[in-house]
């Protein structure tokens, strides 16, 4: 990677946090300006059904979410993505049988649009899931597919019963299904349909331009007539065959163009869980995409104590995307809806959890944080208890909790509800609101590129950030050990601390890293 030279990049004027497990956060100097803009700000994911319930039946709502949007705004978020709102009959709503509907359980379209509108009034943008790489089996389109003179019949994928593709298993599906039977029967039918996922939920055929209309059809509705700013994008490696990738590639792009007619500036992010080489040609169609490399990284380093190749890491995946598409939004995560919460992945440790947290805000790219990991909820496969409904107050005062399952990992015996967590100011509720803070209000954190800084010492991830003139060195420590460490001659400048957890500090040429730390000075 080339060189800079740190020393002609210009401090900027940002303001000193602390958040160790004992002190508060403190702003020490007076604070920069809000410099974030989205889409590069810090985003939120929301499952409808666990996060917040209006009408006390059990189950979140779009009114519920309502209400909850000066909590998102106080925590500094930009942009909430939702998982699937439309009608469908499974909990999680990957299986939708009806494209321009909101389900019942949720609320309506009236209620959908006045969430948007109080949304913008704050800034926050909307993203909704868009589930086009199957409907569910009980779609009108799959009902009238079942007759094979139905024009509906090639809006889904068929083969005859004697094709060898159809019998015996496949591969599993990966992260989102351990399934490995993808082609299904229909009684009295000699062809079965292609479900990757499952039966439930029949792929679409895109080779049918008909059926490629339906869906940019629906796109434009929810952008245009509804007023979403985008789309998260399920699924988008398997729209075709892992053997057709090329044709992957180009649907993207047709679907970005289409977008593009009903809203210039729509923002699409999309899921494609596999390595970097493999997601890099997606973004000239889908500029944002998750980077599930770097999460498994993140964790990866947090198990084994060692961070010195975690930046290292990221530039080389920038730099990979960068040859594809110059302006990608690299989405980052600690974890979603179809991963082990990253609590429980860390044990439950608090010290860990913190800096997780630290460390997807400190590297570079545009974060996603799911419900709940910003009060340490906990869970581990299966799905459901991974979702588990969110915890706004105590039990006797939380008039917003969801009812429709009972959580296993999540409960008050666990995890700290907002109420409380608001009102230390050494939560992890705190630690992420003063880290969001530190990175809106800064032009490297935000924006800038990544240099990774070597130092003998592998548990250490260090590296600096610039942009245009603001520059600042970040270090974490990842193992259990307190580490000193004198500061390589080019970045001995970097004097005066901007953040700090767990009371790493910079000691003349030196900085002292208790276990589990994070510094971030600037010069």
């Amino acid at each position: 990677m080339k060189k800079r030279n740190l020393l002609r990049l210009i401090p900027f004027a940002a303001f000193a946090l602390t958040a160790g497990c004992s002190a508060p956060a403190n702003v020490t100097t007076q604070p920069q300006a809000k410099v974030s803009e989205w889409p590069k700000g810090v985003s939120y994911e929301i499952f409808v059904q666990s996060f917040c319930d209006s009408d006390n039946d059990g189950i979140g709502d779009i009114k519920g979410m309502t209400s909850k949007l000066d909590y998102l705004d106080e925590l500094g978020v930009e942009a909430v993505w939702l998982m699937p709102i439309n009608p469908s009959p499974s909990y999680h709503k990957y299986d939708v049988t009806d494209y321009y509907a909101i389900h019942p359980d949720y609320g309506t379209i009236e209620d959908f649009k006045a969430f948007i509108a109080e949304a913008h009034k704050r800034g926050i943008k909307v993203v909704m899931d868009l589930v086009i790489n199957h409907s569910g089996s009980d779609h009108p389109w799959f009902k009238a597919a079942a007759d094979p003179k139905s024009p509906y019949r090639d809006y889904y994928v068929w083969a005859h019963k004697s094709d060898p593709r159809t019998t015996g298993e496949g591969k599993t599906t990966g992260a989102d299904s351990y399934n490995t039977r993808h082609w299904h029967e229909v009684k009295g039918d000699e062809y079965k349909y292609f479900g990757y996922f499952w039966g439930g939920m029949p792929d679409l055929n895109f080779d049918n331009p008909k059926l490629r209309e339906e869906i940019y059809k629906v796109g434009r509705y929810w952008l245009k007539e509804i007023g979403v700013d985008g789309f998260r994008l399920d699924a988008a490696r398997h729209i075709f065959p892992n053997e057709r990738e090329q044709d992957n590639h180009g649907f993207w792009q047709e679907f970005k163009a289409e977008m593009q007619k009903a809203k210039p500036d729509v923002y699409l992010v999309g899921e494609v869980w596999a390595e970097a080489e493999t997601v890099a040609p997606y973004t000239k169609g889908l500029p944002a995409l998750f980077n599930f490399e770097m999460s498994w990284a993140i964790l990866r380093a947090l198990k084994n104590g060692y961070g010195d190749t975690l930046a290292v890491k990221h530039a080389e995946i920038i730099d990979l995307y960068n040859k594809q598409n110059p302006d990608f939004i690299d989405a980052t995560i600690l974890s979603n809806h179809d991963q082990n919460r990253i609590m429980s992945e860390v044990g439950g440790d608090m010290n860990k959890a913190k800096l997780a947290a630290a460390l997807l805000l400190t590297l570079p790219g545009s974060p996603y944080i799911y419900y709940g990991e910003e009060i340490g909820m906990k869970g581990k496969k299966p799905d459901e208890e991974i979702r588990e409904p969110f915890l706004w107050d105590v039990k006797a005062n939380d008039e917003c909790r969801t009812t429709w399952m009972t959580p296993k990992n999540s409960t008050e015996q666990t995890v700290a509800p907002v109420a409380v967590q608001e009102q230390d100011q050494a939560s992890i509720l705190n630690h992420y609101k003063s880290l969001i803070k530190l990175r809106n209000n800064s032009a490297a954190l935000t924006y800038g590129t990544i240099e990774p800084v070597t130092l003998e010492n592998k548990a250490i991830s260090a590296f600096v950030r610039a942009h245009e003139g603001e520059s600042v060195l970040v270090l974490h420590n990842l193992s259990g050990s307190s580490v000193t460490i004198n500061l390589p001659a080019e970045v001995q400048n970097y004097k005066t601390t901007t953040f700090q957890l767990n009371n790493a500090e910079k000691v003349n040429k030196s900085v002292v890293l208790p276990a589990y730390s994070s510094l971030v000075l600037n010069k």
